[in-house]
């Protein structure tokens, strides 16, 4: 029975369509406008390793004069579109295709610039704290003695976080340097 559920519902799936580079082109703007109030497009990109006649390569030959196709998909989750670009229509390709994707991300959200500074606003108040001295005072026996523990804790755990973020700097540091190496 999971078997002929899953057969209809793929049937029932647009099948994937490969266009020409100008068509894909004019279906993709198609696809953004009909998703600009609500919607998602998916977009792949990848080495094609197909022959034109549509049958798979197998084996691996290193042929480094060999040229493939890059194939782009598109979907919407309902329309599915693809083409090859070859490689001497590529720069032609991406610099319309370019052009496509800046128009259509004018619908895109954007950052919440509040939150960012709200959380940076974090980081800097807990790197002052970690640079003030915690100034321990107070009674050691009587009232204010657990006033006092609480503080010396609070201290020594500190002075951890102060070692701690010493080595992630040094960590750092290291990193960038053998980066630039």
């Amino acid at each position: 029975m999971a078997r002929d559920k899953g057969k209809q519902k793929a049937s029932s799936r647009e099948p994937m369509q490969l266009l020409d580079n100008e068509n894909f082109l004019t279906k993709l703007a198609e696809l953004f406008e009909s998703t600009k109030e609500s919607g998602t497009v998916w977009l792949t990109q990848k080495r094609s390793t197909y022959d034109v006649d549509g049958d798979a390569q197998m084996q691996q030959d290193i042929n480094e004069d060999q040229e493939y196709p890059c194939l782009l998909r598109a979907t919407d989750g309902k329309t599915h579109i693809s083409t090859q670009i070859f490689s001497k229509d590529l720069l032609k390709f991406h610099a319309a295709y370019g052009t496509l994707l800046k128009s259509s991300m004018s619908t895109l959200r954007k950052r919440d610039k509040k939150r960012e500074k709200q959380k940076a606003e974090r980081i800097a108040l807990r790197k002052k704290k970690l640079e003030q001295d915690i100034i321990i005072d107070g009674p050691k026996r009587g009232n204010g003695r657990k006033k006092r523990q609480r503080k010396i804790k609070a201290a020594i755990k500190q002075q951890e976080a102060r070692k701690a973020a010493v080595k992630r700097d040094e960590e750092r540091a290291k990193t960038e340097t053998i980066e630039c190496i």
